[in-house]
């Protein structure tokens, strides 16, 4: 086991799958000198060359779409967004070509692509550098959405999602680049599809993906110190969603909250509790809780930005109420 930071974890994928297959190349905004805004493909040009760490101008529209193209003849790009809300200017190359060709073209052609990058409220980001696109593209058929957490599963669903021949949209945080954790020094994938079961427990389902997953995790020890025995879930895949493991728990604890950095208004949430009412409304003890962003363009100022999302004694505070429901 190696100690790793997040956006290590995530460069050891792209290096590890870019050597194991030389279709495999990256696109974006600085992503070969300078190493990305994030430094994720940090010295890959001087292992691979231009033109497999290829630099792009800022034509988000224009580089996804030579992605697009370039996966239909059978190469696997990876492209980076440098924010993710930029990649709002490519929104017709993800949803028309990269969603549905492969269906539109009768199985003819597969869409080998990534599609990843920063995303999230950080520190002061401003409003258009503090989207949260998930539930943008949650609509468009024939794309899988993924969110990462850790370095662990951020690095064993990467590479998954490199090796899937359909466009994955890999949602990273910008505010959890700087984790660390310690890593298995062997190869090891995740699977692109599962939820991950976090804490386990029984009096209520907590529902959360992406930095809303560490939030929670502050909340828990003084859940239990007061008794209540939450179960925790980090969504993982956000299309499709595993209403397996959702399923399961919900038949154990029979209440659910959801906490995400979505907005509310049409947010993964949303979509999450209409499948809830769907497959398991006998199972529940009282009505889906959603904790989400307040829907306003996120301020700049430090103090209303943090207003702006969920906080852990907001979710202890829903906890205790819904736990302490007489139904």
């Amino acid at each position: 086991m190696a100690e790793t930071l997040f956006f290590n974890a995530l460069r050891e994928a792209i290096d590890e799958e870019m050597a194991r297959d030389p279709s495999v190349y990256v696109l974006g905004e600085d992503v070969g000198h300078y190493g990305g805004s994030y430094k994720v493909t940090k010295d890959l040009y001087k292992k691979y060359g231009d033109l497999r760490v290829l630099d792009t101008p800022i034509a988000e529209n224009s580089f996804t779409g030579m992605a697009v193209g370039s996966a239909l003849t059978g190469l696997r790009p990876i492209v980076e967004g440098m924010n993710m809300g930029f990649l709002l200017l490519a929104f017709n190359q993800i949803a028309n070509n990269a969603g549905m060709l492969r269906y539109t073209s009768g199985g003819n052609y597969k869409i080998p692509m990534v599609i990843r990058g920063p995303g999230g409220v950080g520190r002061q980001l401003g409003a258009e550098h503090s989207q949260r696109l998930e539930a943008y593209f949650q609509a468009v058929p024939g794309l899988k959405i993924v969110a990462c957490s850790t370095p662990y599963n951020g690095k064993g669903l990467l590479k998954s999602a490199i090796r899937d021949d359909n466009p994955v949209l890999f949602f990273e945080h910008v505010l959890l680049y700087n984790l660390k954790e310690k890593l298995p020094t062997e190869e090891y994938l995740l699977p692109l599809d599962k939820a991950e079961m976090v804490h386990k427990g029984a009096d209520v389902t907590i529902l959360t993906y992406s930095r809303m997953r560490h939030h929670v995790m502050q909340a828990v020890p003084t859940l239990i110190k007061e008794g209540i025995q939450p179960e925790v879930i980090d969504l993982i895949s956000l299309k499709p969603l595993d209403m397996e493991t959702i399923g399961n728990s919900i038949r154990k604890t029979h209440r659910v909250i959801i906490v995400e950095e979505c907005m509310k208004t049409g947010g993964i949430a949303a979509e999450l509790i209409a499948s809830i009412n769907d497959h398991f409304f006998d199972e529940l003890d009282a009505p889906v809780v959603r904790l989400s962003s307040v829907d306003v363009p996120t301020p700049y100022n430090g103090t209303l930005e943090r207003l702006t999302i969920v906080q852990p004694p907001q979710i202890v505070e829903a906890v205790r109420k819904m736990v302490g429901l007489q139904v």
